[in-house]
């Protein structure tokens, strides 16, 4: 049986964990070669093991997508490497949340530039290799597509309290898919977005108790309190959390060849719940 992704490269931004972990190794499953980005080397490196052993192929590449010249560095290596960049996923992020009063500027800079301006400098970089690429396919007579995968959330189509920063942002990526996408066009590059529900991460997990984690030198609380999650199981349609895996599903459907038509188009993996 033939893998929809056979040969075909991937840039996974946050795919040391969660759901980008899980994007990561459904991809490689799929025959793509993956390079796999954390803001920590570790568990890229954790990822690409799983991935080499399981008969795939990946490197990881470390850094903050925040950084100038991550999506440039990014890039760059994945071409000279591998001589391709065929699919783009940015899913990199995390939330900081706080009432509108309450929130810093530095918790909104630091969450929009993470979920909007980092997605912004990576596309912009991978502009360059797209259009040479394409030119050569078109001169060649070949219609050859790529795809473009951009991670909003709910929060971004409906909004939520105590995230302005995040949901701001999220609706950003919406609006920023749809104008690429009728730039991107005539290259034949699809770019399309995932907005997900509540999805089963490190960031969602049960908790009664005060849990974080460090980012770019922060602690972020994370975790949820049972009765929120009882709460949020009960307003979905089908009933729970999503898992990683199920997510990972919503982005891979819009990687492969069956949605080559499918353009500007955001869809919601939320069990039902979050529509527009």
């Amino acid at each position: 049986m033939s893998r929809k992704l056979e040969g075909k490269v991937a840039i996974v931004t946050g795919s040391g964990r969660g759901i980008g972990r899980a994007v990561a190794l459904k991809f490689a499953s799929e025959g793509a070669i993956v390079v796999v980005n954390d803001l920590d080397q570790a568990p890229a490196d954790e990822v690409v093991a799983d991935i080499v052993q399981a008969g795939g192929k990946a490197v990881a590449f470390a850094g903050s997508v925040v950084e100038a010249d991550f999506g440039t560095r990014i890039v760059k290596q994945t071409v000279d490497t591998f001589g391709a960049l065929d699919i783009i996923v940015n899913n990199a992020g995390y939330t900081w949340d706080n009432v509108i009063q309450k929130m810093t500027d530095e918790q909104w800079d630091a969450v929009v530039d993470c979920h909007l301006k980092a997605p912004f400098m990576l596309l912009r970089a991978a502009q360059p290799y797209f259009r040479e690429a394409s030119k050569a396919e078109a001169e060649a007579g070949k219609e050859v597509f790529r795809k473009v995968v951009n991670i909003s959330s709910v929060s971004g189509t409906q909004g939520n309290a105590c995230q302005i920063n995040y949901s701001a942002a999220k609706a950003g990526v919406i609006g920023m898919t749809k104008s690429l996408a009728k730039e991107w066009g005539r290259m034949k590059v699809n770019v399309n977005c995932v907005a997900f529900g509540a999805i089963e991460t490190r960031l969602t997990q049960s908790t009664t108790e005060e849990m974080t984690v460090r980012v770019e030198g922060r602690e972020i609380k994370v975790g949820v309190h049972p009765d929120r999650i009882a709460a949020a199981g009960r307003d979905t349609p089908l009933g729970r959390f999503g898992t990683a895996e199920e997510a990972a599903g919503a982005v891979y459907m819009l990687c492969i060849p069956e949605s080559n038509y499918v353009n500007a188009q955001t869809i919601i993996c939320g069990g039902g719940r979050g529509g527009f």
